[in-house]
């Protein structure tokens, strides 16, 4: 009857798993085709395929993430930003959680004993020792409430404070200079820098804490079960559960590499897919005049596919090593167990068996408890594996932009470039000259070269001192821009000489002008917050209202303070950049030079959404500032308010050269 019965079940089991088995492949194999469905637009139908050609699919050299040496040199290094030395706060919650995870061991050894003594009156039917027992164990248990609660404190604080401190350095670096300028103009080598600095950075602080505690508290319990056990059933049984451990850990590591290279992916993909989406809300005005929401869609969907794609595949190869580590980590530590503390009660004459049967049974379930406590704490170990090739992802990732920010803070740079220099002597990225030096702007045998490489200029010479007002002139592309961002050192000079004034004596005004998030006032001092502006001692409130009457804004002041409930005045709060009009924009972005008063001005088209004759008062007070301008225009209302002109001709060629009066008073 038994071998019946055991075939019948065996049958049952595999044609158990056959259904199983069948019922999966048919439900994928249904997802995949309403995916490719759901991918077809019902007008203009375009498969997602064709759409990858769209999205920017870069394959850079991705970042090694396996548990190696270079994972714990990199980790080493991260939690160096993490926990600044050992005499900090950090230091001081990561031995707090030590100290707690301590405790708890300890306690669990401690309910170990009591419940076995409470159970071992219920079996001798001991009435008052067991209520005295009882009563022990229920006066204790706040205690034990506390400990773990401590803990979880400690770890999720240890957290924050992991982040906080790693960001802070990051965005330090992030934001040296004009770092987060060239990391994505200069330097191709990450595509989305906000997924890092904040995704990316909090799951390696709540991975690496996590880590800690499932580490950190195995290895006490193993160390603690196994003197223990040691001591009272010999060595044999500990030896044979900390081979397991050695075995099982291996085997389960080495199943467990691809997680890490997964992990990179994953977070890669949810970058890209950020990346659309925050695309569609900058630029959802040009999108709605070319009606553009279907392929849009279509793009944003295309990305999407990508990545729950690959979460489907993570989720399919997660769950097989789930099963693998279920077996090795949990179940077979279990048999392994079993098998380990009976060894000493069937040898005959081991002084565990000595006395009566009772005593003999209260032994086996003392150090049986123990065992499966080293058995549980050994499979913890083990699985701890699986969270640790996670945190090597994580770390590669968070790894790679800080060696990004280190080398662009140096000067180092990696783009693909379009041109090729080796044979021509142009020189390389940062080989030239900035000399800094008041009243006066020169350039000296300076090439205009682009971050892919496009030689625009290969030589430029000119020097502008103080009252030489200049109108940039030439065609899209020529290089005034480039000319900018050169002065301005948002790209690197590659040979000659700039000599220029300090930063802060040189001012930049595009055609859309940057609105901040803050107060009315905080627009026409920024980047000086408010208390910058009274430390210079330099500006008041009434100051900047004479500024606001120059650009003929005044209105702002009562407009702005009954429209808006979030303070009066200068204190109001609003979203500025869709609260003011494009015009209104350029004035307050006019006013903001007059604020900060520099030595020379860059006007990039900023007065394009302004009438005539405001332009002209702006421009004459400028004059009356001693600003000099470097402007670029087509408007021919602007010549009478320059004295030279650097015209460029896209070809390489440029001219410069004093205007000539009669073609100020017409403006050709």
């Amino acid at each position: 009857m038994a071998p019946a019965l055991s075939k019948f079940v065996s049958r049952r089991t595999v044609v158990g798993a056959c259904a199983l088995t069948t019922l999966i492949w048919i439900l994928k194999r249904r997802n995949r085709k309403q995916v490719a469905k759901y991918s077809l637009s019902r007008r203009n139908a375009w498969p997602v395929n064709d759409i990858q050609y769209v999205i920017k699919e870069v394959k850079p050299k991705q970042p090694k993430a396996h548990v190696n040496a270079r994972f714990f040199r990199q980790l080493h290094q991260l939690l160096k930003m993490g926990i600044p030395s050992l005499v900090s706060i950090e230091f001081g919650f990561v031995l707090l959680i030590a100290g707690t995870l301590v405790a708890r061991s300890f306690c669990d050894l401690w309910m170990i004993t009591i419940g076995t003594l409470i159970e071992s009156s219920i079996l001798s039917m001991d009435g008052p020792l067991f209520k005295k027992r009882l009563l022990k164990f229920l006066v204790v248990l706040p205690v034990i409430s506390v400990v773990n609660n401590v803990l979880k404190y400690a770890i999720y604080e240890m957290k924050l404070r992991l982040r906080t401190n790693i960001t802070r350095d990051l965005m330090d670096q992030y934001l040296k200079g004009f770092t987060y300028y060239k990391m994505s103009n200069l330097d191709n080598r990450i595509a989305n820098p906000d997924q890092l600095l904040t995704t990316d950075v909090d799951k390696f602080c709540e991975s690496c804490t996590d880590l800690y505690s499932n580490v950190a508290k195995p290895l006490l319990d193993i160390f603690i079960y196994v003197y223990r056990l040691t001591t009272t059933l010999g060595g044999e049984t500990p030896i044979i559960m900390l081979s397991y451990l050695i075995f099982a850990g291996m085997l389960i590591t080495h199943l467990r590499k691809p997680i890490g290279h997964m992990t990179v992916k994953e977070q890669r993909l949810e970058g890209e897919y950020r990346h659309v989406n925050s695309r569609i809300i900058t630029n959802s005005e040009e999108i709605a005049f070319y009606q553009g929401n279907n392929r849009e869609k279509l793009t944003l969907l295309a990305s999407f596919h990508k990545l729950v794609t690959h979460l489907r595949k993570c989720l399919e190869f997660r769950t097989l090593i789930g099963v693998i580590d279920n077996f090795i980590g949990k179940y077979m530590a279990t048999i392994i167990g079993f098998y380990a503390v009976s060894i000493p009660f069937f040898k005959k004459n081991h002084p565990i068996l000595s006395g009566p049967p009772n005593h003999r049974f209260k032994s086996y379930y003392t150090y049986g408890r123990m065992l499966v406590k080293l058995a549980e704490a050994i499979g913890r170990l083990v699985l701890a594996g699986r969270e640790m090739t996670r945190l090597a992802g994580f770390t590669a990732r968070v790894t790679e932009i800080k060696v990004v920010l280190d080398d662009i803070n140096t000067g180092k740079y990696e783009r693909t470039m379009v041109s090729d220099f080796k044979d021509e002597p142009i020189g390389s990225p940062g080989e030239g000259k900035i000399v800094n030096k008041d009243n006066v702007i020169r350039f000296d045998r300076v090439p205009l070269i682009t971050p892919n490489g496009d030689v625009l200029i290969r030589e430029l010479s000119f020097e502008v001192k103080s009252g030489m007002n200049v109108l940039v002139c030439g065609p899209n592309g020529c290089g005034k821009s480039s000319l900018f961002r050169i002065l301005g050192e948002l790209w690197p000079v590659w040979s000659g000489t700039v000599t220029k004034p300090p930063r802060g004596k040189l001012f930049y005004i595009p055609q859309r002008p940057y609105m901040t998030l803050g107060t009315l006032r905080d627009q026409i001092t920024y980047p000086h917050t408010k208390t910058e502006m009274i430390r210079r001692g330099q500006m008041t409130d009434e100051d900047l209202k004479e500024l606001l009457n120059l650009v003929q804004l005044s209105h702002l002041l009562e407009r702005e303070s009954l429209t808006n409930s979030e303070g009066q005045g200068w204190d109001v709060v609003a979203d500025w950049m869709d609260v003011l009009s494009g015009g209104e924009k350029q004035r307050i972005a006019m006013a903001r030079l007059f604020y900060h008063k520099p030595q020379f001005a860059i006007l990039d088209e900023c007065t394009s959404a302004v009438s005539v004759d405001v332009e002209d008062s702006m421009y004459l007070y400028c004059k009356q500032a001693n600003i000099t301008l470097f402007t670029v225009s087509h408007r021919r209302s602007l010549w009478k308010h320059h004295e030279y002109y650097l015209q460029m001709d896209g070809k390489g060629n440029y001219e410069f050269k004093a205007i000539e009066p009669d073609t100020k008073e017409f403006g050709s």
